[in-house]
């Protein structure tokens, strides 16, 4: 490509199908709500009956779907971007793209690491040991800590019981759903952030793109088959009763988020060029990060607790445990073949 043929410059969003880029703001905000919403309102409400088969097949789908996003739509666009050459040559001598993702990547896991060990020192505080593999957001059973108890219990002593027994049981009912809680609130909010900037970037890049209508029909699934991977997450929250807003909360917050990058660029399309330096870098650099925590994410948490340290998926059978992994690989060759386009 030559020089003249580039558009480095601040404008030059297109500025075609108007009235269909405003309606696409509620058309994919439908989308969005639904993938996000139904499992979560499926399950925590009494009035939508679905099948548990259904949430296992959306759970191990969704899993896919998040891998999918990581690898396809997020670091391989990074790449793009922080190697086009309305950048500097700085640029262009190092994998910057690949170095921001394994950047985040560590920086979740060492926050992660802290956040772990320090909660297993208030819980051994309390005298309360638990199953290092059981603190996964993923997990079907994602119950948090398994408790186990280095304090008398009725069988031990009758009237040690009687006299600390009562205040045992009240620390650790207190300890497993505040602590696991907030634990499986902080993993999926890790897991959201990072789809969060990458819906964002997706919105303002539709609102200003030339191919307006092929990339138009491929977010609507995109963030439909994204929002059931969150969705299906956030189903499975097993949080304390005051924090039951906040699985419902997270869902309305993507589904909202591709829709206000839409209408934001719809409000700077005359000023906004995706494809100029300070773009390239910003969603460079964005994208770099949210594959990093994706990645994180989705093979720690999804991956490997979901069907390594789950007990349940360990005393399952071979039959079960290939319809798992079918429906977590047909979410990722679907989401992978949607990068074709996007």
């Amino acid at each position: 490509m030559s020089s003249s043929d580039l558009n480095c410059g601040n404008g030059g969003g297109a500025d075609s199908y108007t009235n269909l880029r405003i309606a696409s703001v509620f058309i994919v905000l439908i989308g969005s709500s639904f993938g996000a919403l139904f499992p979560v309102l499926a399950k925590k409400t009494q009035w939508v009956k679905v099948p548990d088969a259904v949430f296992d097949f959306a759970k191990y789908f969704g899993s896919g779907v998040i891998i999918a996003t990581s690898f396809i739509h997020l670091l391989s666009p990074a790449l793009d971007e922080l190697s086009s050459p309305c950048l500097s040559p700085a640029w262009l001598e190092y994998p910057y793209a690949l170095a921001f993702a394994m950047l985040s990547l560590f920086s979740i896991f060492i926050i992660e690491l802290v956040a772990f060990r320090w909660g297993t020192a208030k819980l051994a505080a309390l005298g309360i040991k638990h199953d290092a593999h059981g603190h996964g957001v993923g997990s079907h059973a994602a119950h948090g800590p398994e408790i186990v108890s280095s304090h008398p219990t009725p069988s031990d002593d009758n009237s040690a019981y009687e006299k600390h027994g009562s205040d045992i049981e009240a620390s650790h009912q207190h300890a497993d759903s505040d602590g696991s809680g907030m634990a499986q609130i902080i993993g999926v909010f890790i897991l959201e952030f990072g789809v969060l900037l990458h819906s964002l970037l997706i919105g303002l890049t539709l609102a200003v793109n030339p191919d307006f209508k092929v990339l138009f029909v491929v977010i609507i699934f995109h963030q439909t088959f994204e929002g059931l991977g969150i969705g299906s997450r956030l189903a499975f929250l097993n949080v304390p009763p005051r924090y039951n807003f906040v699985p419902v909360g997270a869902a309305i917050l993507y589904a909202i988020m591709t829709p206000l990058g839409i209408a934001v660029g719809l409000g700077v399309r005359n000023t906004y060029n995706p494809d100029s330096t300070t773009a390239s870098i910003v969603s460079g650099v964005m994208d770099s990060l949210s594959a990093g925590i994706l990645l994180y994410t989705g093979m720690v948490e999804l991956l490997a607790h979901e069907f390594i340290f789950n007990k349940d998926m360990n005393t399952a059978s071979n039959g079960k445990v290939a319809y798992a992994v079918c429906c977590m690989l047909l979410g990722t060759g679907i989401m992978a073949l949607l990068g074709r386009w996007a």
